[in-house]
């Protein structure tokens, strides 16, 4: 584990091989692999998930996050932001590492397997004449039931008809419903007046 002190001038010391060195050094040692711990140099306190975030944050695949998902995460309140960090974001992430790493298994028997989905897709669609790679577009759409021969014209006409007489009976029901209703006179009205 290599120990790396960081002086309130934000230098960063690296122990092991006794020079200051920049954040991207410290990126480098990462990416290849190194363990890190990065320690404030006055107080001792642990700054290295604050130092990682920050190598991630200034990286060029920061500009990928999108400026609404940055703004719902700041808005989140520290315990759903932790919680979606801790186990969402360490799922997707432990899911990629696997599945690449599937691919690098496979790529020396499979050289396509490392193009893109995309790429991948178009490329076997232009050499297997038009058959997708994905298993999604591979599969073969569903056997469709034969479609039931069309009906004769006159029966066409006679259900026609029947549509036409049970609308004019609705319609006809409607504007019953809608007049207004005339109650008889009742002879007891007169005797209260």
């Amino acid at each position: 584990m290599i120990v790396v002190k960081k002086y309130s001038n934000r230098r960063l010391y690296d122990t092991e091989d006794s020079r200051y060195i920049t954040l991207d050094e410290l990126a480098q040692k990462v990416r290849r692999g190194s363990d890190v711990r990065v320690i404030d140099a006055k107080s001792g306190d642990d700054l290295t998930q604050a130092t990682l975030t920050q190598i991630i944050l200034e990286s060029d695949a920061a500009r990928l996050l999108p400026v609404p998902l940055l703004t719902q995460l700041v808005r989140m309140k520290d315990d759903a932001l932790a919680e979606f960090f801790g186990r969402y974001v360490s799922l997707a992430l432990e899911m990629y590492s696997q599945a690449r790493s599937g691919v690098q298994q496979v790529s020396p028997y499979f050289p396509f397997a490392q193009m893109p989905l995309q790429a991948a897709d178009a490329f076997f669609r232009m050499f297997s004449g038009g058959v997708a790679a994905s298993p999604r577009a591979a599969a073969p759409p569903p056997p469709r039931e034969p479609e039931p021969p069309p009906p004769p014209a006159a029966a066409v006409r006679d259900d026609v008809a029947d549509l036409r007489r049970e609308l004019e009976e609705l319609k006809r029901v409607i504007r019953q419903a809608a007049a207004p209703r005339r109650e008889p006179d009742d002879p007891d009205e007169d005797d209260e007046s």
